[in-house]
């Protein structure tokens, strides 16, 4: 693409040199810099790309962005922009050429549920023939081909590029979480959404939000960029909906397990085989059957059928769908093992996702519930107190360990979660994963629920210096294993 086609819409001071050249590819990456392409010099946290531009050029960068002249450098398109940062989703959506425009877009933001919905929605449109990618924090599926996340969202170039290879992938739809991250920092600006869906709010990321209104308004930015023809999904249960739609221009479908909704539920029933519920949907009443546990699951699951619904998909196939639908890896996933106990592996690492995880599996526990968990290191650590409270309130024993410490001190992430305990409770300490998942396997038996809860899906654990394999339900399997 020449670079004046390229730079359609931007704003920029000057050009300092060729407008005519030709990009072979856009990066804010000296690193993965090819011959051909564009580098944008953005700003970043911990680095300045300005910096970077002599790396990229030698890495063959035939063009740059950047916010000051250099007048020494020779034979460079040199495109003068006060805010190179800004202009970084505008540019990758002109250079893959408005990919979504192309896709039923479906986002997803919410505090919890988003990853099992999104496979959900992802399952039933493509048992729907409506071949569908997906952009999570588990994966990126781009049609056949899947790249392991780094990010819930990435970054505008990124996602960009990969909207564009699901089309090529002749993917028909894409089903997206949206982290707040992304919405703050715009890695989604130019996604022109189908549908948004607000599955529940509740204190997360305070780490980098600082307040939960900031952590609400960041979230709300989704449902502010749809037009008319676009609509929300919310889950009217949840306090926080009526500020999450009160300035969209979209149409408007509410789900809901406690009161009436366009969809909504009755007669829930748990098993460890999966729940059970009576669905309503204007004039229609169906039972439903899942493999999936638990209430939020059911919230999940109505989202999906929203979308399913909204596409035009017919209630009694979706229901098929949700039927045949397996769990997600690391979302209350049980772990099959050598002695035949209840265990299972969660990525609920809010007070709020551990409460629910635990409320469900107290619906279905014949036995104690043994919840092994701990807190990860530069994240909010007003929740660390408070997984302990629910961790007492609602386990019958609590084992705290690592989580991933990343530079923290993993003892003093241990002290802090302890403080949420009450005197007179009992729990059990040991800093070792490896070690508290064994303890864990040790202290149950066939009646009893054990449930690891932070990583989920995750197999890696972070340290200061180091990161090392490590994957629950692999070790539960080789603990079982041994014992």
């Amino acid at each position: 693409m020449k670079l004046k086609k390229l730079l359609k819409d931007i704003e920029y001071t000057e050009i300092k040199g060729f407008k005519d050249v030709e990009i072979s590819g856009i990066t804010a990456d000296s690193k993965v810099v090819a011959p051909g392409n564009l580098f944008i010099a953005r700003k970043g946290e911990k680095f300045d790309g300005a910096e970077f531009i002599y790396e990229a050029i030698e890495a063959g960068a035939i063009a740059v962005i950047t916010d000051v002249f250099d007048p020494f450098l020779k034979d460079i398109t040199q495109v003068i922009c006060q805010n190179a940062t800004e202009s970084i989703p505008d540019i990758a959506n002109n250079f893959y050429n408005n990919p979504s425009n192309d896709l039923f877009t479906i986002g997803i933001t919410g505090t919890n549920g988003k990853t099992t919905t999104s496979y959900l929605i992802k399952h039933i449109l493509d048992k729907s023939h409506k071949k569908t990618g997906l952009i999570g924090s588990i994966e990126y599926i781009l049609g056949e081909h899947k790249i392991v996340s780094k990010l819930t969202s990435p970054d505008s170039i990124t996602l960009q590029k990969y909207l564009r290879e699901m089309i090529i992938s002749n993917c028909q739809s894409v089903c997206m979480e949206v982290s707040s991250h992304a919405l703050k920092q715009n890695r989604v600006k130019n996604v022109d959404f189908d549908i948004a869906i607000f599955t529940n709010l509740t204190i997360d990321h305070l780490d980098y939000h600082i307040s939960f209104e900031n952590y609400k308004k960041a979230k709300k930015k989704l449902f502010d960029s749809l037009d008319e023809k676009s609509t929300s999904i919310v889950n009217i249960d949840d306090e926080n909906y009526p500020d999450m739609i009160k300035d969209t221009k979209s149409k408007i479908f509410t789900f809901s397990l406690q009161k009436k909704a366009d969809l909504y539920v009755s007669d829930i029933k748990f098993s460890l085989k999966g729940s059970y519920f009576t669905l309503y949907f204007k004039d229609k009443k169906t039972d439903v059957f899942t493999p999936l546990i638990g209430k939020y699951n059911i919230y999940n699951i109505l989202a999906a059928i929203s979308v399913g619904l909204i596409a035009n998909i017919e209630l009694e196939k979706i229901i098929f769908f949700i039927k045949n639908f397996k769990e997600v890896k690391g979302r209350l996933q049980k772990v099959e093992n050598k002695k035949n106990l209840n265990i299972f592996v969660d990525f609920a690492h809010t007070d709020d996702a551990l409460k629910n995880v635990l409320l469900t599996l107290r619906e279905i526990k014949k036995g104690k519930i043994i919840n092994v968990f701990g807190c990860g290191g530069n994240r909010d650590k007003s929740k660390r107190s408070l997984m302990a409270k629910a961790s007492e309130k609602y386990a019958d024993i609590s084992i705290v360990t690592s989580d991933n410490p990343r530079d923290e001190d993993p003892e003093k992430i241990i002290d802090e979660v302890k403080s949420g305990f009450s005197k007179n409770s009992k729990f059990i300490i040991e800093k070792d994963r490896k070690k508290a998942i064994e303890k864990a396997i040790s202290l149950a038996n066939g009646q009893d629920i054990i449930i690891i809860t932070g990583k989920g899906h995750e197999t890696y654990q972070i340290f200061d210096r180091t990161t090392i394999e490590f994957d629950d339900a692999k070790i539960v399997k080789q603990i079982c294993h041994i014992l």
